[in-house]
């Protein structure tokens, strides 16, 4: 944790203080930012609160007394609910705003972890509650350059395993082997854990024809499909390193298993790639221009170039999400659709931009880049781009 760069965003921000509350591990955020344990035992409710001036205080329980003792600042204990109240109520005195892990109406539902009760409760005290995302997002999904260098680490293990399953299904028809959506998935996930790569949540997307309609699709090996020729293909995948834990780094690339797909799917194809780019070329000029750009205006330039197109009813997802240590990270989400995501893109930070669109009972289509803003501001995409579908067999 580091005090002074915290109570300097604070000041910076215009808030008086930040508190952190956790009950029974529903913070993630707050373990990771202070630097606290989250697999230790954790019963009892714990307050930490960060003046933007001045010595943090610490409020824990009895028989937790010690939970906090890792963190700088005076300790207080409590032991009855009325004697909780008194002691927050000094911690945050006289602050008019105090920012929590909250957001106004849910606009961003991964910031807003504190239950509605404790808002309540803090607002009882005098302090008007404002949100943490921001702060949130300056100290949890920011990287360094070596974050970078992590991601661009996995970027290239990435790109090389996507090659090398769609080299596995061209060698598959060309040879007129069966080859099944699950084998490839099976394939990548061999792959990484001999790069010594790490996938959480889902396994990879691997789909033909129309299961990838349904965009989070996962193969299985009941009713999985064997490949054929005329047959579309999607394929996401998504890796970090595993030690030391790297930025994950996370795409989508589709094709054909032929030479001539059909004109609907290259057409839907073209939509989302010329989506695509138009998010990208929207936040390079910003950023060269120095002009603050938020998540749900680059996901509006996204969605205007599908909707112009008649397919706007067949996006059935944000733009894209944050990457970090976690492939959905904690940080701005490229999103004006599922939320209103009003954060900020800032040097450090790294997120997909993913289009697509999806006919059910037909196929699907996407395509994934991941975008990192440098430390020093500068605008990158690690690895190729898909410009066209990739044709096999």
């Amino acid at each position: 944790m580091d005090l002074g760069a915290i109570q300097g965003a604070l000041r910076e921000a215009g808030f008086d203080g930040w508190l952190f509350y956790d009950f029974h591990h529903r913070d993630p955020m707050a373990y990771r930012i202070l630097g606290l344990d989250i697999h230790a035992m954790t019963s009892r409710r714990w307050f930490y609160f960060v003046p933007a001036e001045g010595e943090p205080v610490k409020l824990a329980h009895r028989v937790e007394p010690g939970k906090l003792d890792s963190l700088p600042g005076r300790q207080e204990h409590y032991l009855a609910w009325n004697e909780l109240h008194e002691k927050l109520k000094t911690m945050v005195g006289k602050s008019a705003k105090v920012a929590m892990q909250y957001s106004p109406m849910n606009n961003i539902p991964y910031i807003s972890v504190v239950d509605a009760g404790t808002v309540e409760l803090v607002r009882s005290l005098g302090p008007e509650v404002v949100s943490s995302a921001e702060l949130v997002q300056t100290f949890e999904a920011v990287s360094d350059e070596a974050g970078l260098a992590s991601h661009r680490w996995a970027g290239e293990k990435v790109q090389e395993i996507k090659d090398e399953a769609y080299a596995l299904m061209h060698r598959a028809l060309a040879d007129s082997k069966p080859i099944t959506e699950f084998e490839v998935m099976r394939f990548i996930l061999d792959r990484f854990e001999s790069e010594g790569m790490i996938t959480h949540g889902a396994k990879p997307i691997v789909g033909f024809n129309d299961h990838p309609a349904n965009c989070h699709f996962e193969p299985v090996e009941e009713g999985t499909y064997t490949l054929k020729r005329g047959d579309t293909i999607l394929i996401d995948l998504w890796a970090a390193r595993r030690e030391p834990a790297g930025i994950y780094y996370d795409i989508t690339w589709c094709g054909y298993a032929g030479d001539e797909p059909r004109a609907k799917y290259v057409e839907i194809w073209n939509t989302v790639r010329d989506a695509r780019d138009a998010a990208l070329d929207m936040v390079r000029e910003r950023m060269a221009a120095g002009t603050p750009t938020y998540g749900h205006e680059v996901d509006d330039a996204c969605r205007k170039v599908v909707a112009r197109a008649g397919y706007a009813d067949y996006f059935l997802h944000r733009t894209g999400h944050n990457i970090g240590i976690e492939v959905h990270g904690n940080g701005v989400n490229i999103d004006n659709l599922e939320t209103r995501d009003d954060r900020k893109l800032l040097p450090g930070i790294c997120f997909s931009i993913e289009p697509g669109i999806y006919l059910a009972g037909d196929c699907g289509v996407r395509t994934e880049i991941d975008v990192f803003i440098t430390p020093a501001g500068e605008v990158e995409v690690v690895g190729p781009i898909q410009k066209d579908l990739l044709q096999i067999g």
